[in-house]
């Protein structure tokens, strides 16, 4: 999902004060866009450049009270919804009820102390995100189009417009996983439900639904029309809507229905990425950073039954006298030296190869479409690769073996592995640091 910095305002007449929050902020939330304010007059110069996330200001200024500062920033129209906390240390029960009127949206007491007050501001940002996201708007009214945008991109969001279907749907199908700008994709569709052209937006709800089948919480439609009707209205939720917000457009209700949708798409995105994680910690041995036995096993089946008449070669190498390592200079320095013939093995093989960590100092590599002299060549450059690593600063060979279903097509993948670890052991017993099929 697109990002963009949280960008804080802070006002307080202490030089001291704005230091200390300054460097501790720097430290809690290195990603924030921080603007420092010593009086009310400097924050509403400030608010006239640029829009904020978030605004905190202590109660008393130099030059205004702090309750008069929220009043003038509830009066600006691109602030009207803008966060404001109150930092004071005397915030009675009508000091509360005066505030609150006046547009503040909580109350920090300071005798709290800095660091709990950057804390505050770093729960308060987590539970209030804001805008972030890119957006494709479609609308063919332009005096519709030319307000809606200029409303979206004051709140932070990045908005591509376009006014058919068609145009649309060319969009998506370059922002789409596997498309020439897949990295740039959208994180929710705005959509007029009637548009002029050979497309409707019902059409283009279904492409989005069926043609592309992105789920609700993948890609959230939110749909804007004039129906009134109930009908209409279920129609558009049947079309695949995730919502829908009435013409003419109310700026709170749309950005309400924006909100609740771009954190759909934001839960969506993080639970991806969390089973992303956990799928590669299940499949991934930990020190070496090769796959697991286990993720062999299981996928390394379906490289012989995806072959398509190909051969698959099989390598198994061995790390020659590794106990000896061991137990000479300490179990540290043996994790060392796995981890860094792990990490070559990675980066030696080509797209598509599989490098697992078959047992304590063994690996093995498949390699698809390989014939088995093609097999020996590349397990013989591994075996040149890691003699001249030196991992951990120690001169390390390993003794390969190496089999193809090219002399043996019928063999599966437990059948392919033994006769390789066959050809390793004879690699061993004819003294190591050497290649054999």
């Amino acid at each position: 999902m697109s990002r963009k910095l949280t960008r804080i305002l802070v006002i307080d007449g202490s030089e001291v004060a704005r230091t200390i929050i300054s460097r501790i902020l720097d430290e809690e939330m290195p990603s924030a866009q921080l603007t420092l304010c010593g009086s009310g007059r400097e924050a509403q110069a400030r608010l006239e450049e640029q829009h904020y996330d978030l605004i905190t200001t202590a109660l008393l200024l130099p030059d205004m009270d702090g309750l008069d500062l929220c009043r003038q920033v509830r009066a600006h129209p691109g602030h009207h919804h803008t966060p404001v906390i109150v930092v004071s240390g005397d915030a009675n029960e009508r000091l509360l009820q005066e505030g609150f009127a006046a547009g503040v949206t909580d109350y920090f007491d300071k005798s709290l102390g800095y660091q709990a007050f950057v804390e505050f501001i770093k729960g308060f940002t987590q539970r209030n995100p804001g805008l972030v996201g890119r957006v494709l708007y479609v609308e063919d009214s332009p005096t519709t189009a030319r307000h809606t945008l200029k409303l979206l991109e004051h709140h932070g969001l990045q908005v591509v417009h376009t006014t058919t279907a068609e145009e649309a749907i060319e969009l998506l199908q370059h922002n789409a996983p596997g498309g020439p700008e897949a990295d740039a994709g959208f994180d929710i569709v705005m959509t007029d439900f009637f548009l002029k052209g050979a497309m409707t937006g019902g059409d283009l709800l279904h492409a989005i639904r069926s043609k592309f089948r992105f789920t609700q919480q993948e890609m959230p439609v939110l749909v804007l029309t004039t129906a009134e009707s109930p009908d209409r209205q279920v129609g558009v939720f049947h079309a695949g809507a995730n919502d829908f917000v009435q013409k003419p457009i109310v700026e709170e209700i749309l950005l309400a229905r924006v909100r609740s949708l771009l954190l759909i798409k934001q839960q969506f995105t993080a639970l991806k990425l969390q089973a992303e994680e956990m799928r590669l910690l299940a499949t991934t041995d930990s020190l070496t950073g090769v796959r697991n036995k286990c993720y062999l096993l299981r996928q390394g089946a379906g490289f012989l039954e995806d072959r398509r008449n190909q051969p698959v070669a099989a390598l198994l190498l061995d790390i020659d006298h590794f106990k000896r390592l061991n137990d000479s200079h300490g179990h540290l320095t043996g994790d060392q030296v796995l981890e860094e013939v792990g990490a070559l093995l990675n980066a030696s093989v080509r797209e598509g190869t599989l490098v697992a960590r078959f047992g304590g100092e063994e690996f093995a590599v498949l390699l698809p479409r390989c014939r088995l002299e093609e097999a020996q060549a590349r397990a013989e450059e591994l075996r040149a690769g890691i003699e001249a690593l030196r991992p951990a600063s120690h001169i390390i060979t390993v003794s390969v073996g190496v089999a193809s279903t090219e002399t043996c097509p019928e063999a599966e993948l437990t059948a392919l592995l033994d006769l390789a670890d066959r050809a390793l052991y004879t690699a061993k017993e004819t003294g190591r640091n050497r290649v054999c099929a």
